[in-house]
């Protein structure tokens, strides 16, 4: 079969497409026939190393996040899914592949996609929509009633964490781009801010918790609509000493982190606010309420509508770095 594989770590990497045997599915695994897998930025992380202190590949490795497929074979110990099911997963990190023609996944990592969206749009949602999960349940501990800010909320994270925040019986408030004002209130936003036309940080009540996914450059904004004691989530800076103290990690491992994040902890301090950082794990489970949810509130994450092929695979990754997708970038099998 053909894979899409990362020979070395390096800043100007790039991936080789190659012949590799088709995979066997081990006991708890389901084997995928691969119909479509998104390209995230989370890619180029892996590949120029930057994640290698969190999760470190043996290579080669078949790269790729998450995917959509029909389930070609099962192992022996998996009775929730049988051959020929449409199915989604966002892979285990320790396991990746999905820029590959099969993959095989522990069915643990694997639900049934939304069945009113096509393999394309389905391959769109794991990711952000566990992201999303796991961010607010987990990380931010958030409760009925209380509010969260997503600045540069208009894209494809915000899709996914507006209604399940909303569903989750959150007040939410975003921030971004003109065109995507009126999908972002449709979904449930109280609040959004043109980012052309307004500050947020100049109207905004304070906040229980903010989600960023602008980066460093946003902090001290971030920080300033947070209510005494609230909560700052980036999917994007830098982890921090108790990222790796909730992922159980070694002693030296979680005092490089907290040297990494000492800047932020202490800007955040300041605030009188808390730091945290997600690295998304893969879950079944949660992966099937996200599909209620996508279901209910008929959620078709937007794709960028350039066609890439597996041997695309490197364009693809720089289109997603470089360029301005209008929406997920998703290969196509």
């Amino acid at each position: 079969m053909q894979a899409a594989q990362l020979l070395k770590y390096d800043k100007n990497f790039k991936l080789v497409v190659k012949d590799i045997p088709r995979p066997t599915p081990a006991d708890n695994e389901v084997l995928v026939r691969v119909k479509a897998a998104a390209v995230n930025p989370l890619e180029k992380l892996i590949g120029t190393g930057y994640v290698k202190l969190m999760e470190k590949y043996s290579l080669p490795v078949t790269m790729g996040n998450e995917l959509s497929g029909v389930v070609e074979s099962v192992g022996k110990n998996v009775t929730k899914f049988k051959v020929g099911d449409e199915v989604y997963s966002r892979l285990p990190l320790n396991k990746i592949g999905a820029f590959a023609e099969y993959a095989v996944i522990d069915y643990r990592a694997v639900a049934m996609k939304p069945t009113a969206l096509d393999f394309v749009h389905s391959a769109a949602v794991p990711l952000t929509g566990l992201t999303a999960y796991q961010g607010l349940t987990e990380e931010l501990g958030a409760r009925p009633g209380e509010s969260v800010m997503i600045p540069g909320g208009s894209g494809s994270f915000g899709q996914m964490a507006i209604p399940i925040a909303k569903e989750m019986g959150l007040r939410v408030m975003v921030s971004g781009n003109a065109r995507s004002k009126q999908s972002a209130l449709d979904m449930g936003a109280e609040q959004y801010f043109d980012y052309r036309e307004q500050n947020y940080w100049e109207h905004l009540e304070l906040v229980n918790y903010v989600i960023d996914t602008v980066g460093k450059k946003e902090l001290d904004h971030e920080l300033q609509v947070l209510k005494p004691n609230g909560r700052l989530l980036s999917l994007i800076m830098l982890p921090n000493g108790q990222f790796a103290k909730d992922h159980h990690m070694p002693f030296w491992k979680t005092a490089l982190f907290a040297v990494a994040g000492h800047s932020i902890d202490r800007k955040a301090k300041k605030f009188k606010a808390d730091y945290r950082f997600i690295f998304v794990r893969s879950d079944g489970e949660q992966l099937k309420r996200i599909t209620k949810i996508v279901e209910k509130h008929s959620i078709k994450p937007a794709v960028d509508p350039t066609e890439f092929k597996l041997a695309d695979i490197n364009r693809a990754i720089d289109y997603v770095t470089n360029g301005h997708p209008k929406g997920k970038v998703v290969i196509r099998f």
